[in-house]
């Protein structure tokens, strides 16, 4: 019986950290850009929102996919409109919807306050 709980503990002890070894592989396969895509949205979702506009820049800059390029435009987009910029907003929701005019915000977010009326007006605009 004790065996058997000694192969449960060290199978339970391996799978969690071969969970700890897939993040950092996956870590390593990642882009420039996809790295700087996280840290911005890691920033942004701390609250940290000079930091997440630089790191956002930074991976639009390093070169992303077309759906991490959407993704990016949007994040800076809520960056600029808590900070009290609707143009550049609506600007950053405007090259979101030229990559991807179908995009639509999650419903969470689309129910914002803030920025959900400033995307529609963006892409009421298209």
């Amino acid at each position: 019986m004790k065996a058997w709980r000694n192969s449960l503990l060290v199978a339970l002890i391996l799978t969690a950290l071969g969970g700890c070894a897939t993040d950092a592989v996956k870590g390593v396969f990642k882009s420039k850009g996809q790295q700087e895509l996280s840290t911005g949205i890691d920033s942004y979702e701390d609250g940290k929102y000079g930091e997440a506009s630089r790191a956002l820049q930074r991976a639009l800059d390093s070169g992303l996919n077309n759906s991490d390029k959407v993704r990016a435009h949007k994040y800076l987009a809520f960056v600029h409109c808590i900070s009290g910029r609707e143009k550049q907003c609506r600007d950053e929701f405007g090259r979101a919807l030229d990559i991807n005019p179908a995009l639509e915000l999650e419903p969470a977010e689309s129910g914002h306050p803030i920025w959900g009326p400033v995307f529609r007006n963006a892409k009421a605009r298209r």
